[in-house]
């Protein structure tokens, strides 16, 4: 009696499951998250920061796992195809000690549905959409005058070069899919718990690149004019048309992470200023595919420079210019690297707060390129693309 009783209730709970929600995030090292876990502390630092740390961890500090929300991640495990799985937590960024915009992501979303969630994450560090990502629709990669001009002045073979770039084009672009649809033909791989009769729903794209394309002063010969990036602008668009066609979701809701490395441009200081247009121009073309009007109400770009941290920014660029008047100093004196290095330490000890010594010790992990390295950062745009994403979806917060 009891086995049937269970029976019962096993295939009532079947009958009524939700469809799992499917959320595929690509894109390159940022969307692979170079933040360490241990950053996570820092955002304690910060008291308008609590939600968000409430949000990241446990009653004893330690990361939440969630459970209700699976990944399956390539292109983190040392290798573009090595697939990581479970349930998510903590350790699914570039390495199993760091985060990316997944884990709070999955985290927010597990807020905003009470329905099963699949996060499918691919991403690679190092890769453009003008190349890397470039998808079908948007044709060949094309050398600019400019290019040309350049390689027949340098005597380089110009018939090889086509070549291997034609061979280079489109390969990530057809990774993502190939791994998305790999995922999708048996899903109960990945999440234990599913069921074939609950079905699933590909719910959203969350799209976070751009460096190696803003970078790119081949491909974008003019990228400090305004209109430099046009073409950024028109392989997304073709890069969503053709994601939403290959994995047959006419209206996929995308989002877009805008980069917003370096905070807003119009608070950039004195040694920012050569490069502001040039990221002000970079931002401007990845959010212009979002106000495209056949893409209105299914796509949003959001400008992920409000997450970045300001404190942490000050207390940095103070420390990199006790780096290099100490750099100086010992040159002048000729110091041997050991009294250089104590020289350094020593200075950087008087010229930063014991507030400033704190912060970057606790909230910085790699370069400014990947946004410092902070979970602070990293965890407020994950949350940011969860929250665009949701609105797309009409969800609500029906989970108390």
């Amino acid at each position: 009696m009891k086995s049937i009783l269970i029976a019962s209730l096993l295939a009532t709970a079947t009958l009524h499951a939700k469809p799992l929600q499917i959320f595929i995030l690509a894109g390159q090292s940022n969307m692979q998250g170079h933040a360490k876990i241990s950053t996570i502390e820092h955002i304690g630092m910060d008291p308008a920061m609590k939600p968000l740390l409430e949000l990241m961890t446990s009653a004893d500090g330690t990361p939440k796992t969630c459970e209700r929300v699976w990944i399956s991640s390539i292109g983190c495990a040392g290798d573009d195809t090595t697939e990581q799985t479970g349930k998510l937590t903590a350790g699914f960024g570039a390495t199993k000690e760091k985060i990316g915009p997944e884990f709070t992501f999955g985290l927010t979303m597990e807020k905003l549905t009470d329905a099963p969630i699949l996060l499918i994450k691919t991403s690679w560090g190092g890769k453009s959409i003008n190349t890397d990502f470039r998808p079908p629709s948007a044709g060949p990669y094309v050398f600019n005058e400019t290019q040309l001009a350049t390689m027949q002045k340098q005597g380089k073979d110009i018939a090889a070069l086509k070549a291997a770039k034609e061979k280079e084009t489109g390969v990530y672009y057809r990774l993502m899919i190939e791994h998305v649809k790999k995922v999708l033909a048996d899903i109960k791989r990945v999440v234990p718990s599913y069921d074939a009769s609950q079905g699933y729903e590909l719910a959203g794209f969350a799209w976070f690149q751009g460096w190696n394309d803003m970078v790119d002063n081949g491909t974008y010969p003019t990228r400090d004019k305004p209109g430099g990036y046009d073409d950024y602008s028109k392989v997304m668009a073709h890069f969503i048309r053709d994601v939403r066609k290959d994995l047959k979701t006419p209206k996929l809701p995308f989002v877009v992470g805008v980069m917003g490395v370096g905070g807003p441009t119009s608070e950039y200081g004195p040694n920012e200023q050569r490069y502001k247009a040039t990221h002000q121009n970079f931002r401007d073309a990845m959010a212009a595919p979002a106000e495209l009007p056949e893409f209105k109400g299914n796509v949003v770009a959001i400008r992920t420079e409000k997450y970045w941290d300001r404190e942490l920014k000050l207390a940095r660029a103070k420390e990199n210019e006790v780096k290099d008047k100490a750099k100086k100093l010992a040159k002048e004196q000729k110091l041997k690297p050991a009294e250089e290095r104590a020289l350094a330490d020593k200075m950087r000890a008087d010229s930063l707060t014991e507030r400033e010594r704190l912060v970057l010790e606790k909230g910085v992990s790699n370069a400014e390129f990947h946004y410092l390295g902070s979970a602070k950062i990293l965890g407020g745009i994950g949350k940011g693309l969860a929250e665009a994403m949701a609105e797309l979806n009409h969800l609500k917060n029906t989970v108390r």
